[in-house]
């Protein structure tokens, strides 16, 4: 039985973002007893509850005696008030992370095992440090099938999982990314729920592009949804378009993909888990994955690609999902916005059918939707394309669009960058090819999604005959320090866009 130590807690003004972290004197009389240091481990318990937190020390000018200070998330995840009383001690061994171990060995994990590393992150339990390595050490083909069904699995124990009793088919959709401006979801939830579908849409964040499908919609409404209020959007539309992570649908996913964020990391296997269980967490009884191929695309090879679709196939038959994989295009970046508000400009101007929309986004969207329609209802995809252009055509997607917004909360206006460089081609001919992922970097390196009016507008995309002098791109920062950060990159890297004659 761990000691416990009373101490009076205050917040100490300081972000941690998601890694609970408390902060204690050097000459405080728990660390000497206890031999706690910097980096320690310890519990921290409240009204029933327990926090695992990664202890920093102060010198006593920071704390007053018999103090301890907690970091904004640290005191979040405790619900607690500065000036309450808190109890101390050594946190509890965490025996999952032995199978962490015998993962960086080389050894298979167990489903038993996989439950209880997945089950510990969800609680909070691994230290950052201590998620990379799971992370890492599962990169790449480093998990078999048995070991992304366990994962899956797994992760959807961990959270809440919704129920729709009065549907019996319930739909999904889910890009695999890598490309710049690809934003179709809102535009296939738009379609197909306008369709008679029941389409209640959970996405993450960004992970390593630009802007996510929660990123963009964030900024037209709210989505940060109860899983009470999610029902009630699905109820009055037939859709949603939230965030997952607001609903505590596969709680780990969110945590593993913020840990994935910094290392710019999205392992084959993770990734299936991730997309899997948050279908299945949703409620989802039929899916439809898009995995875009492309030499600077996240998957770069048809081969890749088959292999991705084997493996969803299977992970989805053994979890009872009905799936459908659609390899598509990947070679060059979609629309014309890049960042969370240039993608939402994008998906508004094709619903509102503007003449200034991007034609690629429209028939990416349609055929995608689809896709979907055909899984529905079997009459064929030239059927099923029409019905999706129809839909777009008339202003039904639009009207349903509005309908799923105002149910969220209401439609926002969008901000605009205070910063707009114009960038010139540097040589005449055609676009080539322009480089995905350096691209993509450029709009991060100018903020997104984290400001999300920051990014990039393209005027000239692969196929366009250009002149030198003629608008390429726009960029769009909100700040003089990451105006600076992302024009170096790119002059360090015109050849992102690749202009000359066709050969």
């Amino acid at each position: 039985m761990y000691r416990r130590h009373r101490l009076t807690a205050v917040f100490m003004g300081i972000d941690t973002h998601q890694e609970s972290v408390v902060y204690m004197r050097e000459d405080c009389h728990v660390c000497r007893a206890e031999g706690f240091n910097a980096s320690s481990r310890i519990a921290v318990e409240y009204a029933g509850q327990q926090l695992i937190a990664s202890l920093n020390v102060v010198t006593p000018a920071a704390l007053p005696e018999q103090h301890i200070g907690f970091s904004r998330i640290a005191l979040q995840k405790l619900k607690i008030e500065p000036g309450a009383q808190v109890t101390v001690g050594h946190a509890p061994i965490i025996a999952s992370l032995s199978a962490v171990r015998k993962k960086i060995y080389g050894h298979a994990l167990s489903d038993v095992e996989m439950n209880s590393i997945i089950a510990d992150i969800a609680t909070h339990r691994y230290r950052d440090i201590e998620v990379a390595s799971f992370l890492s050490v599962c990169a790449g083909q480093r998990l078999s099938l048995d070991e992304i069904i366990a994962l899956t699995r797994a992760m959807v124990a961990c959270g809440e999982r919704l129920t729709w009793p009065t549907h019996k088919r319930i739909f999904d959709k889910h890009c695999i990314g890598g490309l710049p401006g690809n934003r179709t979801t809102p535009l296939v939830v738009a379609i197909v729920s306008a369709a008679g579908l029941v389409i209640p849409k959970t996405s993450s964040r960004a992970i390593t592009s630009p802007a996510g499908t929660a990123d963009t919609m964030e900024t037209l409404t709210n989505v940060s949804l109860s899983l009470d209020a999610l029902r009630d959007v699905v109820t009055r539309t037939g859709a949603c378009l939230a965030w997952g992570g607001a609903v505590n649908l596969s709680p780990a996913d969110d945590l593993l993909i913020r840990i994935e964020r910094a290392l710019d990391l999205d392992g084959e296997g993770q990734l299936i888990a991730s997309v899997l269980s948050k279908k299945i967490a949703a409620g989802s009884t039929h899916v439809l994955i898009d995995i875009p191929v492309g030499d600077t695309a996240k998957v770069r090879t048809l081969s890749d690609a088959e292999r991705l679709v084997d493996l969803f196939a299977q992970v989805s038959n053994a979890l009872g999902l009905q799936l459908r994989c659609v390899i598509s295009d990947g070679s060059r970046p979609i629309g014309r916005g890049i960042g969370p508000v240039e993608e939402a400009r994008d998906v508004l101007a094709v619903l509102q059918c503007q003449p200034e929309a991007p034609q690629d986004l429209r028939a990416r969207a349609i055929a995608l939707a689809a896709e979907l329609l055909d899984l529905a209802n079997g009459e064929g995809l030239a059927a099923a394309e029409k019905q999706a252009a129809d839909i777009v055509d008339s202003g039904r997607a639009w009207a349903q669009f509005q309908r799923i917004l105002t149910a969220q909360g209401g439609i926002k206006p969008l901000p605009h960058a205070r910063q707009q460089d114009l960038q010139l081609a540097t040589a005449s001919g055609v676009v080539r090819a322009i480089d995905n992922r350096r691209l993509a970097r450029l709009a991060k390196l100018a903020g997104a999604p984290a400001d999300v009016a920051a990014g990039l507008r393209l005027h000239a995309n692969v196929g366009d005959a250009i002149t030198v002098g003629a608008p390429l791109f726009t960029l769009l920062t909100d700040s003089p320090g990451e105006r600076e950060y992302a024009l170096d990159y790119y002059r360090e890297n015109l050849n992102m866009f690749d202009i000359g004659a066709l050969v």
